[in-house]
């Protein structure tokens, strides 16, 4: 599929700047976070917006950092990344929302829902970050990627058949872009800091979690494995595991059917 017509592009002004994100359907509104790759961004979600849409107000942001709107001159934290999303909700007039992350989203989605448990009405964290101390090689080691890497970092929404050559052609004008090639440096900078990680690890936050929760992970997940969604299970109270078996990190467009059933049959119980 192409971008469907229904999903809308927009932007917003907050305290940073501009922030793009994309909009699709009506009702409760849910807010989706991406992950931290270079190539992610608010569209990694196309694959799931349409299915999600039938139901809900479905809101898809370029996270702090992410994608063309503006970015900061100084440096990251993950304080302001968490108040982002705060202030996204603010500027939209949302008091609360389901929260879906995926990846660092999930990790950003937990301690927005340890520190503001009044925003966060459902939680959902897919191959969520935020509880290993090693930071990833590929965010230590990261540089700006060619188009071969562009195309392989799509290729999960390729797959669901979205398609990728607009997305492509952003990827790399960004990728292309040194200012922006620094200020993205910064961020990873930030979130492999050894400080960092241990300073905003979830494990002592999670058991205060008061929002059902649903835990979505596929088995095969190489890079954060399904022993951290089995150990968020026992320490989030409200919470349910469900296991996609043979999948991997990318399990919303990898498994973008699944994923959206899975996630449907959470928020309307």
């Amino acid at each position: 599929m192409s971008v469907p017509a229904d999903i809308t592009y927009r932007d917003v002004t907050l305290s940073h700047g501009r922030t793009r994100y994309l909009e699709a359907g009506d009702g409760p509104a849910v807010l989706l976070l991406h992950g931290a790759g270079f190539c992610s961004g608010g569209d990694s979600w196309l694959a799931n917006m349409p299915g999600l849409a039938t139901h809900f107000r479905v809101l898809a942001p370029d996270c702090l950092g992410w994608g063309p709107g503006d970015q900061l001159e100084l440096g990251y934290s993950f304080a302001y990344m968490v108040d982002f999303v705060r202030e996204f909700q603010d500027a939209l007039g949302l008091d609360r929302s389901h929260v879906i992350g995926h990846s660092m989203g999930g990790w950003l989605a937990s301690l927005l829902a340890y520190e503001s448990p009044g925003r966060v009405d459902k939680l959902v964290l897919v191959a969520s970050g935020g509880m290993a101390t090693r930071p990833l090689t590929t965010m230590q080691e990261w540089q700006p990627p060619a188009e071969d890497d562009i195309r392989n970092a799509l290729s999960g929404l390729a797959s669901a058949g979205v398609d990728i050559e607009p997305l492509v052609k952003e990827r790399l004008a960004l990728a292309r872009d040194t200012q922006r090639v620094a200020r993205f440096r910064r961020v990873m900078d930030h979130m492999t800091n050894p400080e960092t990680r241990s300073r905003y690890h979830l494990t002592r936050r999670l058991p205060h979690i008061a929002a059902p929760t649903l835990l979505l992970w596929g088995s095969a997940d190489e890079v954060n494995g399904i022993e951290m969604g089995r150990a968020a299970r026992e320490l989030i109270p409200r919470s349910r595991l469900t296991v996609l078996d043979g999948a991997g990190h990318g399990v919303p467009a990898e498994r973008a059917e699944e994923f959206n059933r899975a996630v449907l049959d959470f928020l309307l119980d």
